[in-house]
């Protein structure tokens, strides 16, 4: 059986991460709170808000003018687009398509998609998405496309490509998957899937939220066709990011005007206009991981210094997960959903349980009154809820940690989750045992 997903492993030796440089970049840290529900959207860095300011009170004109401050405003949008071509490695800046949210970038690709398929096509889905990679495949139905679910398998639900290959026949056109699911943590190997999919003569579409915050996107060499995430939730403003190979989004259907022609790419997907204000902010992400990556240790250039900087987050987080990991695996009555270990390559730091006889939304609210933000549900992905029999109980505890969070923070969670459950067993619990 071949496995999309890492199974085991361990943490891998990278640079340490500069965490006292890292949280002077976040003025949102200083407001008192453990924040633990970074999957739900990270803290904004201050260079991006000023990079914002600059563009309102500088730049605030519309593009396409002839006079200066147009073309000014102009540059700005491009050089949003330039940041993220090289946050995720794509070949041109026509590449990147701006949109308020990646739900909304999703159902602007399925609408432009439209025009090339047929009744009778088929388009695979995974149960371990989130809505936003779903809904708008499902509603497709209506055209007469057919859709179909992947469904995770075994204790550690993952997704194999054995189920996958089961699922495609010559009328698959497109496969929609998460790179990460955003309850399981589980990081799905995009590359694997993609070689796989295109050799069986369809497109992929990945939904990288989940994985973007923690990890250096590489759309050439995952050779993916479509992929999209939401800079909110990579430490940006709120709006989302769609990356499409350059020859398919120019044969993809006009989303704009009439007069938008076939060849006008990215703009006739941005109806409206992408919002220029946040397409500029977004720079900062890119400096950001830039500057971190050199004081990680990276003497290379600005590709390798995002690399960098990404290995050193992975690392720090690994040992975040481990510590509350460790801890939750060391109570009997907690189940862990997705991989225990968190020195797992196959994880994130977004780690969803559940508590024998406790109410997950009782729980999340007992533990606001230690000022620790973390969330309870189904986060829109209830289609995996729903699959694990837990969408009549409030769902799960979700504690998503992101790289600005600190040991210290996840020592204050697992005390608080041990006075608030009675049996005084704070600190880290012992690896391998109870659940």
């Amino acid at each position: 059986m071949r496995s999309s997903a890492t199974e085991s492993g361990t943490a891998v030796s990278a640079p340490r991460l500069d965490i006292d440089f890292v949280r002077t970049q976040f003025s949102g840290l200083a407001q008192g709170w453990v924040l633990f529900d970074n999957a739900g959207g990270t803290q904004v860095l201050a260079r991006v808000v000023e990079r914002m300011n600059d563009f309102l009170f500088h730049r605030n004109v519309q593009i396409g003018g002839s006079y200066e401050l147009s073309q000014r405003a102009a540059a700005a949008l491009f050089d949003g687009r330039r940041a993220m071509m090289r946050l995720v490695n794509a070949r041109r800046p026509e590449e990147i398509v701006f949109a308020p949210s990646s739900t909304v970038a999703l159902q602007n690709l399925s609408r432009a998609m439209a025009g090339q398929l047929s009744a009778g096509d088929e388009i695979v889905v995974t149960t371990t998405d989130h809505e936003s990679n779903i809904g708008p495949w499902a509603g497709l139905e209506r055209c007469g496309i057919r859709t179909k679910f992947w469904q995770p398998r075994g204790e550690r639900l993952l997704l194999d490509l054995e189920d996958l290959g089961s699922l495609m026949t010559p009328r698959t056109r497109l496969v929609a998957v998460t790179h990460v699911s955003n309850i399981l943590g589980t990081v799905n190997r995009i590359d694997e899937i993609a070689r796989y999919v295109h050799e069986r003569g369809a497109e992929i579409c990945v939904d990288s939220v989940a994985y973007a915050p923690h990890a250096a996107i590489d759309v050439q060499t995952w050779d993916v066709d479509y992929l999209v995430f939401s800079l909110y939730k990579v430490f940006g403003p709120h709006a989302a990011v769609l990356y499409g190979r350059h020859e398919l989004l120019a044969e993809l259907d006009n989303l704009y005007h009439y007069f938008y022609g076939k060849d006008k790419v990215p703009a006739k997907l941005e109806p409206g206009n992408a919002n220029y204000e946040l397409a500029f902010g977004s720079t900062g992400i890119v400096d950001y991981l830039g500057e971190l990556g050199r004081r990680s240790g990276s003497a290379g250039g600005e590709r390798a210094a995002i690399e960098a900087a990404f290995a050193a987050i992975r690392a720090h987080e690994q040992r975040l997960a481990e510590r509350l990991l460790g801890w939750l695996r060391g109570r009997p009555d907690c189940r862990i959903l997705g991989l225990p270990s968190g020195g797992d390559p196959g994880r994130v730091p977004t780690i969803s349980f559940t508590v024998a006889g406790h109410d997950p939304g009782e729980l999340a609210r007992r533990v606001d009154g230690y000022r620790i933000a973390l969330r309870y549900g189904d986060f829109h992905a209830r289609r995996l809820v729903e699959y694990l029999g837990l969408a009549g109980a409030n769902g799960v505890l979700r504690v998503s940690m992101a790289h600005y969070n600190t040991p210290g923070e996840v020592d204050a969670l697992t005390e608080a989750l041990a006075e608030i459950l009675g049996d005084g067993a704070a600190g880290v619990g012992v690896p391998g045992s109870g659940c």
